[in-house]
């Protein structure tokens, strides 16, 4: 049993949502600002080839095996308490990154980061659950939404912008104002929820973590060393057996880390499993867009990073538009068309050749991809959390934050792998570098099509726009 309420935002529901929002903006950031200064630090902290990588995937380790962890822990000691504890480790590791003296010495504290992104990010999303209702959670989820999808593309920008003209130390520097700036907001103006009663589930918390670790492991090694890498696959079948043991653990605890009634519904599964393929799909075309840019067509970093502005744009621009789009024509449709713009958009990609330029091949699959996500993000996450109680609110977002990180690592890795086999025995010619772009992207149609599927088949009746009743649990589970 719990005593968890929900308690609408305080005085300034305003200053909340830029709490969350801004904390979003400043993880989603991370994740991305760094790619661009990667040559930079290189050069400055005297890393290896091999182990320049661990910058990006010491971050990516610690925020993915510890998203569940840092959902449920907001439900149980307190969503406030918890959220400003992962700002101000987020932070503070930000401030040490940036006065690395040393190369492991960085990868400690990018692995710090990650513990503090995977504390606040889902935490955010539940404290919108907990603070909001009616049409204003709806908005608040729709920013959230648009500040997540557009978040990486504005990490690249700003990651060229910091790196050209100041130090790559910027990028962590950077955080600082921000996470104190959020500190103090939410400190102010969130007011504290009511905490789920029950033991921690240490077993599952211990399960998820290593699991969820040990897969993302083994997905980040898979690009470089290959599918059959031994360690890749050891790791890779190590993790999808401990969160075997993890969900058996989770069906008896009578507080688990992960309840599993959150499976329940069908449109809660089919949210989660779309934004796993948008996830990979995001991951993907960040990852050859920009390989094709610097590559084939020899863009500097910061002009590369403004190529994906129309991305940016579509999202902020296609995110506005999904109240009206929602109250005329359903969820559901809203939903479909963003998949059918993704698609649209990567089938576009497929036709890249070593000739082609940036307005004829690129712009336009960046603005469909804008507006396809755009449409698509603020809804799946207002499907999958919609009729969440809120005493499992945190659980509700770490698994969905975890479906993204998940979706994103082990799409780029499958991308990646049919790459490296289709340029391994070329000539490294331009023509044998673009049809390998070319190659991933045919298979990367297979994620778009496989969502927009779902979206047709697997979601049933979705949740009504913002001023309508909502459908009893029996006739339209959410």
């Amino acid at each position: 049993m719990s005593t968890s309420t929900t308690t609408p935002a305080r005085d300034r529901p305003g200053l909340v949502l830029t709490a969350i929002a801004v904390s979003q903006l400043m993880v989603v950031l991370d994740a991305s600002v760094v790619n661009i200064a990667l040559p930079a630090i290189r050069d400055e902290l005297g890393f290896s080839p091999t182990g320049l990588s661990w910058v990006l995937n010491a971050y990516t380790l610690t925020f993915g095996g510890l998203l569940l962890l840092g959902g449920r822990a907001g439900d149980i000691l307190g969503r406030r308490g918890v959220f400003l504890a992962g700002i101000w480790i987020f932070t503070l590791s930000s401030l040490l990154a940036g006065l690395a003296p040393n190369a492991w010495t960085l990868v400690a504290t990018r692995a710090l980061q990650g513990v503090g992104a995977a504390i606040a990010s889902p935490t955010a999303l539940a404290l919108i659950a907990t603070n909001f209702t009616g049409p204003a959670r709806v908005k608040a989820i729709g920013v959230y939404g648009s500040v997540s999808g557009a978040g990486g593309v504005a990490g690249m920008i700003l990651g060229g912008v910091l790196t050209q003209w100041t130090s790559w130390r910027w990028t962590m520097f950077v955080n600082v104002p921000i996470g104190v700036f959020v500190a103090i907001l939410a400190a102010r103006h969130i007011t504290p929820s009511d905490r789920a009663t029950g033991r921690f589930d240490i077993a599952g918390a211990l399960l998820s973590t290593v699991g969820v670790t040990a897969l993302t492991y083994g997905l980040i090694r898979t690009p470089t060393n290959g599918w059959d890498d031994p360690q890749a696959l050891i790791t890779l079948a190590a993790g999808v057996a401990l969160l075997a043991v993890f969900v058996l653990v989770e069906a008896r605890h009578s507080a688990p880390l992960m309840p599993l009634r959150l499976f329940a519904h069908r449109n809660r599964v089919s949210a989660n499993l779309l934004l796993l393929l948008l996830g990979g799909t995001i991951f993907g075309v960040f990852f050859f867009v920009t390989q094709f840019l610097q590559n084939i067509l020899h863009l500097d970093a910061f002009t590369a990073g403004l190529a994906f502005v129309p991305w940016g744009v579509g999202i902020f621009a296609f995110s506005q538009l999904i109240k009206p789009l929602s109250q005329r024509f359903g969820v559901k449709p809203v939903l479909i068309a963003g998949a059918l713009c993704t698609a649209a958009a990567t089938i576009w990609l497929s036709r890249i050749t070593e000739h082609s330029g940036y307005w004829t091949a690129v712009f336009g699959p960046m603005t469909l991809f804008g507006i396809g996500i755009g449409l698509q993000f603020a809804l799946i996450t207002r499907v999958a959390l919609s009729d969440v109680p809120p005493q499992i609110a945190g659980a509700a977002s770490g698994v969905l934050n975890v479906s993204q990180r998940l979706g994103g690592s082990f799409g780029l890795a499958v991308l990646v792998a049919v790459f490296g086999s289709v340029v391994a025995n070329a000539d490294h010619h331009p023509a044998d570098i673009t049809h390998g772009y070319r190659v991933a992207f045919l298979v990367g149609i297979g994620y778009t099509v496989a969502a927009l599927l779902l979206a047709v088949f697997g979601l049933t009746t979705a949740p009504k726009p913002a001023g309508q009743p909502a459908p009893s649990p029996a006739k339209a589970p959410a």
